[in-house]
């Protein structure tokens, strides 16, 4: 154990992004857990007296066209992130895993799955996500699938590779030999031997959800206007670009910030699970 913490300090210090994408991470989470604590506001008090205001005085981020506190909705908007965000992650992990673990271990049926994968492929990410919107309506567990959709494939192609060449492994190879069922092998071999890459798809899955949650959200195809979002910040506030920029910089800050310090996390798990990397710093 403290070997491995160690070897963590090593590498976060030879990458001291990490760090700061690791405190931010934590800060957005703190934000979900505690927001009517941490918000001064309520992220749907209209006071049209205030109207506009500039960040600063009792307004850390200033207010939107309805006098709503700018920080307070960012604060909430965070709940709606980790909740798009972790669905989207048990989506394609629930899903695509067994996708490529199946396809993988029965040539015949993996023909199948993988031309349907690749089907999926072929479509652009956002027009696929669109045209799932249209179809299922509007909504954040319709946006969840959607999305979750997009990344099942890439998840799915992901174990199929790995799958593919843990089968061929001996002590795999050693295990049937001995009478080992499918689903012995499944459980004691290949998923366990699956964590690792599987950690670090599900950090960029994470990342890459913000920016689909958003774009769907500022089109107004993601979650309810009435519900604060990121995305639905930059929809509203885009008619005000030039009168109050501010109303656009926190939201899409936010935005940006989380999905960085998601993929400064995923690539510091993929280094740390890489033991060319850890013999790089010296473990």
């Amino acid at each position: 154990m403290i070997e491995t913490i160690r070897s963590s300090t090593r590498l976060i210090a030879a990458r001291p992004l990490v760090a700061i994408g690791a405190a931010f991470l934590t800060l957005i989470v703190t934000f979900a857990v505690f927001a009517p604590w941490i918000a001064p506001f309520g992220p749907d008090a209209i006071d049209p007296v205030n109207r506009l205001l500039p960040p600063g005085g009792g307004h850390l981020m200033g207010t939107d066209h309805f006098g709503r506190d700018t920080f307070s909705r960012v604060v909430y908007g965070s709940r709606l992130a980790l909740l798009i965000g972790v669905g989207v992650v048990v989506f394609a992990l629930g899903t695509g895993v067994p996708i490529g673990v199946l396809s993988a271990l029965y040539p015949k049926l993996g023909r199948v799955l993988m031309r349907m994968v690749d089907v999926l492929m072929s479509f652009p990410s956002l027009l696929l996500a669109l045209g799932l919107i249209v179809i299922l309506g509007q909504g954040v567990f319709n946006a969840i699938l959607a999305i979750g959709l997009i990344y099942l494939t890439t998840t799915a192609r992901i174990v199929y590779g790995v799958a593919l060449r843990l089968r061929a492994e001996p002590y795999v190879e050693a295990a049937r030999s001995m009478g080992a069922g499918t689903w012995w092998v499944v459980t004691r071999h290949i998923l366990p031997n699956m964590i690792s890459p599987l950690m670090v798809q599900a950090s960029f899955v994470f990342a890459f959800a913000q920016l689909g949650a958003a774009a769907l959200d500022f089109l107004g195809l993601g979650a309810p206007p009435d519900v604060p979002s990121w995305g639905n910040m930059l929809a509203e506030s885009r008619i005000y670009i030039t009168r109050a920029s501010w109303l656009l910089l926190w939201p899409g800050l936010m935005i940006v910030l989380t999905a960085f310090s998601l993929n400064l996390v995923g690539d510091w798990l993929r280094d740390r699970m890489d033991p060319r990397f850890r013999e790089m710093v010296g473990k």
